[in-house]
């Protein structure tokens, strides 16, 4: 029962940030979101009381994965390989959970500015872009590792490219473009 409590948790952040990106956040309503979803009202407040609640798990839950995911970096060689393995999976990382959540901060600036969840992630995102770089690192390094973690954020940002690209080729894309940075060539 607590598997599909999880995945009924789920599905209600994943249908209400759509629904935040679509509309926006201030236009979309939790009888919206059970409406979606098919569920009745009361059944989405036994999960969440307000959109703030959605909100606030969905950026807790993707803080946790960065989390994760620096200090695993942390951990990892100075080599080409491990750069590499970095930016594999913040890739991953980014077609899992991030995608909806760019379309919805770019939808909902001031939303996300005024929230408290919005710092935290801003917080978050300084942490994994600085992932490739050391302190010692020369400046122009350490700016080209900051870059490469970018160039994949942009490439799940298709509105702020103007390219007319798949998702696929727009992934592959800044893939090549951020592992040129990050390996120095």
């Amino acid at each position: 029962m607590g598997a599909r409590r999880g995945d009924t948790r789920q599905r209600i952040q994943q249908v209400a940030l759509e629904l935040f990106a679509e509309r926006g956040y201030e236009k979309t309503s939790l009888r919206e979101v059970a409406e979606r979803l098919e569920i009745t009202r009361p059944a989405l407040y036994y999960h969440f009381k307000a959109k703030e609640d959605i909100l606030n798990g969905i950026v807790g839950d993707l803080n946790g994965s960065i989390d994760e995911l620096a200090e695993w970096a942390d951990a990892q060689p100075p080599t080409d390989e491990a750069r590499r393995a970095i930016l594999d999976r913040i890739a991953s990382l980014l077609d899992d959970q991030w995608r909806p959540l760019i379309r919805f901060a770019q939808v909902n600036q001031a939303v996300m500015s005024e929230f408290p969840a919005g710092e935290e992630m801003r917080h978050r995102m300084m942490r994994i872009v600085s992932v490739l770089s050391r302190p010692g690192d020369p400046p122009v390094r350490q700016f080209e590792a900051r870059l490469a973690v970018i160039a994949l954020i942009l490439g799940n940002a298709p509105a702020l490219l103007g390219l007319d690209l798949s998702d696929e080729e727009r992934a592959q894309a800044a893939m090549t473009v951020a592992v040129r940075l990050a390996l120095g060539g």
